[in-house]
């Protein structure tokens, strides 16, 4: 499987474009939560077209959540 350099931007590169931290980035990488990623020597290069995911819970959905399954009324 022949990679594409041109496509690949560096981390921190991807992390100013995307307004995040680039060691929030790292962890994701190293956690698995961004597929594509590849290490070349010790840079991080990320794909220039991968769609960031924020998985967190912002609508605030989740409170209030643990009361009302807690009481038996």
């Amino acid at each position: 499987m022949k990679m594409e350099l041109s496509n690949l931007l560096p981390l921190s590169e991807f992390a100013a474009r995307i307004g995040r931290d680039p060691a929030t980035i790292r962890q994701k990488i190293l956690r698995g939560n961004l597929p594509g990623a590849v290490k070349i020597g010790r840079d991080w290069f990320v794909p220039a077209d991968i769609a960031y995911n924020d998985r967190r819970i912002k609508s605030g959905k989740y409170i209030g959540s643990r009361e009302s399954s807690e009481r038996p009324e």
